[in-house]
Order: structure tokens, then C-alpha cells, then sequence
């Protein structure tokens, strides 16, 4: 039987995490005559509507022969079956575990959270403990009305591992509702700062294009031409730039989606990739040069910074209860701090040179 986070992947596609999990796996028989992918789905799992499956394969969670299929595909003799989820699909209970917790706000119906870098949000491979959500089961431990395991409370929405800032937690299950509708609806408003290669030369602009798997690499996303992949989802970026280094820029990116990586894809789509970021091609040498100062400089700065340069500074939605508008905004924290003095040193020592 799919419990109810698995419905909730099926029904609104993977977005803001790394990796695909297998959930199910069916080999069609050799005697196996030409049936759509969903109707076969729909034979082999008792717990799912036809209607889930076709979402799940419009997401790009159901694979055949290890390729995502539309919910069409007709399955043939041999074909090798998957149902994937975003996290692995093994049952874990999230348990109380006494870890620090930056909490900016807290009340009855929620709380924003400012996560560390280095913080998983969610048990998965390798990750079974020490994530976000058991800090939370801690935190809640004495709230009689707040179950950690309860799908339709808890973390609203996801930030990567590596990626620092903030997060909004639900108490309750009409404040998850509520707060998600909002994410759907885009009626929240958020901000991430990033620095990336390279000089920005305009100030400001937009980025659409959609996002989908990397046909050459299932833990990458890249960008698709609006409408060319059925599989990829739409995404749009608004940035403009807060500084610029010699070699760098520190850039204010406002989401108009929430997909995965969608900063790290659409800043390396147009030619900016994030310092640091090495799934995406950010911690090698971009620009500049590699010689003397500078590349001590250089590796001074992925010392002082070894993950992707991407903080979620403000997060602003209206509070399920009361109605009010809500804003919250977090500080860089010491390492993409001290990223951005580096660069700022190192600019004023080229202009003074």
C-alpha cells in the first residue's frame, strides 16, 4: 500500500532534492502483450489510482529499461518496470535527536528555521540520522499535537544539503495546507544570494527555461527549450546583481518556481555557474588565470568555502491563521561571509594595483 508522502511525490513530482529512489520494480513476463505503462502499473500495485501513476510518469518517476516513459509507453515483453521517489523508500521513524537549531520565529502553527550548510533535511541514504526533521522531532518533543511522522505536517518545502538559509515548518496539518497552497500558488516570495563566476556586465534579468534529469547524468538537471521535453518542468529565475568582483559577482536570485537546483542549473545555463559548486562545474578555476597569487587566492577561497555559494536569505508568506503578511531574513553565515570578504579584499588589491 503507498503510504501518503509517496501519494504526495506521485501527485506533484520531485522538486528540490538529489536523487531518484526505487520504490517498485516490475519485469513484464515474456508472454506479456503491448499494454500502457499505466494500465500496467495499475494491474501490478493495488495502492495507486491510474490518475497517480500518470502524474508520476509526467514527473518523470516512472522508468522503463532505466528511461523515463510517458504514461503511454506500452510495455513489452522483458521490460524492466520502475516507480522512483525522491528519497529512499524504506519506512525510517524519525526520532528525536538533541541537535542545534537556529530558530528565527516560532508560534502555535509554525516555525522558520535557519538551516546550517552541511544539514540534510530529509533521513535518506546515509542519512539516517542527524537530519533537520529529527532536530525538529526534538525541538517539538513535549508538543502532544506535533507527530514527526506525520506526512501532512512538518517541513513545507526543501533546501539542498549544501545550500544554507531559510525554512518554513508547519505544526499543524491546516497550516501545511495552507503554507503549501502558497508554494503552489507562488504567492510566497523568496530570495537566495549566490556568487558566481564570472563579471555579470546586466544588472538584472530573467531565466526561463525548463529543467529536467541530465540524459547523461540522473544526479544533474539541465535546461530544456520550453516545450521540447514533455519531462521537464517550467522554471524561471529572476536575478540581479548585488556586486560585482573581479572575477565574481555576488547575485540576489528571486524564485518564481521552486524546482530542483534550479539556481545552480540556470546560473551554469548562462554561463555563471556557482563558485564552488562542483556537481555543476563551480570548483574548478573559471576565470582568471592560474598563476602565483591568485591561485593561492583561489584555493584559499574553496578552503574558506567548499560547498556551493548559495544561501535562501529572505523568505516571506502570510501566516495561516492570522492572515498577516510574514518576512524573515537570515544572515550570510561564516563561511559564504567570509567568501564574499575574500573577493571584496581581493578586488579593491586588483584596482589599487
Amino acid at each position: 500500500m503507498i503510504n501518503d508522502e509517496e501519494n504526495a511525490i506521485l501527485e506533484n513530482g520531485l522538486e528540490e532534492t538529489e536523487e531518484l529512489f526505487e520504490y517498485k520494480s516490475f519485469t513484464a513476463d515474456k508472454g506479456q502483450t503491448l499494454m500502457r505503462v499505466d494500465k500496467y502499473l495499475f494491474a501490478c500495485m493495488g495502492g495507486a489510482s491510474r490518475n497517480r501513476i500518470q502524474a508520476a510518469a509526467k514527473a518523470g518517476c516512472i522508468l522503463v529499461n532505466g528511461k523515463p516513459v510517458k504514461s503511454n509507453y506500452r510495455v513489452k515483453p522483458f521490460d524492466k518496470v520502475q516507480v522512483m521517489l525522491d528519497h529512499e523508500p524504506n519506512d525510517y521513524t524519525i526520532t528525536p535527536e538533541e541537535i542545534p537549531l537556529e530558530i528565527v520565529y516560532e508560534d502555535n502553527d509554525l516555525m522558520v528555521v535557519n538551516k546550517p550548510a552541511g544539514l540534510v533535511v530529509h533521513p535518506g541514504i546515509g542519512n539516517v540520522h542527524g537530519t533537520l526533521l529529527n532536530a525538529i522531532a526534538w525541538h517539538l518533543k513535549d508538543n502532544p499535537n506535533f507527530d514527526a511522522n506525520n506526512p501532512h505536517i512538518g517541513l513545507v518545502h526543501r533546501i539542498d544539503k549544501d545550500t544554507s538559509g531559510l525554512l518554513v515548518v508547519a505544526k499543524t496539518e491546516d497550516a501545511k495546507a495552507h503554507l503549501g497552497k502558497q508554494f503552489f500558488d507562488k504567492t510566497t516570495s523568496r530570495t537566495y544570494h549566490a556568487l558566481v563566476w564570472g563579471v555579470m556586465h546586466d544588472g538584472n534579468g530573467t531565466i526561463d527555461g525548463d529543467l529536467g534529469r541530465d540524459p547523461h547524468d540522473r544526479l544533474r538537471f539541465c535546461v530544456f527549450p520550453n516545450g521540447e521535453n514533455p519531462l521537464a518542468k517550467h522554471a524561471v529565475t529572476h536575478f540581479s546583481v548585488v556586486e560585482r568582483f573581479t572575477y565574481a559577482t555576488l547575485v540576489e536570485c528571486r524564485l518564481e518556481t521552486g524546482r530542483t537546483h534550479q539556481i545552480r542549473v540556470h546560473m551554469r545555463h548562462i554561463g555563471h555557474p556557482l563558485f564552488s559548486d562542483a556537481r555543476y562545474g563551480g570548483s574548478e578555476v573559471l576565470k582568471g588565470n592560474m598563476f602565483g597569487s591568485y591561485r593561492q587566492f583561489i584555493r584559499d577561497c574553496f578552503d574558506v568555502c567548499p560547498r556551493q555559494a548559495l544561501h535562501a536569505q529572505t523568505l516571506g508568506f502570510t501566516h495561516p491563521t492570522t492572515g498577516e503578511r510574514m518576512s524573515f531574513s537570515a544572515p550570510y553565515p561564516d563561511d559564504f561571509r567570509q567568501l564574499v570578504e575574500h573577493w571584496r579584499s581581493y578586488t579593491l588589491a586588483e584596482i589599487k594595483a
